[in-house]
């Protein structure tokens, strides 16, 4: 058993990663665990889980390897710019095309709302985007693109992800209220796609981190959500999102680099 579960180790993730969350989720469901436990616990359980995963298949240095991109900061400054604007300009070029397209002065809806962010909420942000950057970056599009290219590893990793939230949405605790799950969809291949984009070319978990704490943040700041901007407005900033993820991965595919990862040691 235990060779098929190395010999297959992503793959047994994938699977069982979401399954455990919908009971996890369930349990929410049936109140036997709190909202507070639940808002971070979801993540924590994924993240537990992968950890006793690789521990069983390959020990404490495979767990040591899962957080290894997290050392890596020693990279060129464009990359902490580009990871820190990347998601509030495409939310800004979106909500520009839905005023040209509404026949509104598209000035009105470039208004963000920062207001809504207490230090409790942001750090919460933070937190979360650091356990999806671990568990769905460091480790699972790094070990699929040891099989695959990153573009299809990077959309793997977006399916399942998307799998993931899917009891989250149904229960309606914990995440944006009236996400479209099929927006919610393309939504997470474009992020999981950008996500690749820039560690296969940073190679620096912390740039990954960068990138999804401010697509937390925007789609909070901004009226992108389904319940400030309405639905075809967040649908609209995932196809765009989308779009976009594919001119980088064109113009900046990160297939020859993303598994040439190694710490600098000065």
């Amino acid at each position: 058993m235990k060779g098929f579960i190395k010999k297959n180790e992503i793959w047994v993730f994938l699977a069982l990663g979401p399954i455990i969350n919908a009971f996890f989720v369930y349990a929410r469901y049936r109140g036997l665990v709190p909202q507070p436990l639940y808002n971070t616990g979801r993540f924590c359980v994924l993240l537990l889980f992968l950890i006793c995963l690789v521990l069983y298949t390959r020990g404490v240095k495979g767990v040591i390897d899962i957080f290894r991109p997290m050392l890596n900061w020693k990279v060129s400054p464009k990359w902490y710019l580009f990871s820190f604007v990347f998601a509030f300009t495409v939310g800004l070029f979106t909500l520009s095309l839905k005023g040209i397209c509404s026949g509104n002065e598209y000035t009105t809806f470039l208004k963000p709302d920062f207001t809504v962010f207490g230090l409790r909420s942001v750090l919460a942000l933070f937190v979360w985007a650091f356990l999806g950057e671990v568990v769905w970056v460091s480790y699972c599009i790094r070990e699929l693109s040891k099989i695959t290219k990153p573009f299809y590893a990077s959309q793997i990793v977006g399916l399942v992800w998307t799998l993931w939230w899917i009891p989250i949405i149904l229960l309606g605790e914990g995440v944006l209220p009236g996400i479209p799950i099929v927006s919610l969809g393309i939504f997470m291949l474009g992020i999981a796609g950008m996500c690749t984009v820039v560690y296969g070319n940073s190679k620096s978990g912390i740039c990954v981190l960068i990138l999804q704490f401010m697509v937390n943040i925007t789609l909070n700041a901004l009226s992108l959500s389904p319940s400030t901007g309405g639905v075809p407005t967040f649908t609209g900033y995932a196809i765009v999102y989308f779009l976009t993820m594919l001119v980088f991965m064109y113009f900046m595919n990160p297939i020859k680099k993303i598994n040439q990862y190694k710490i600098p040691t000065n």
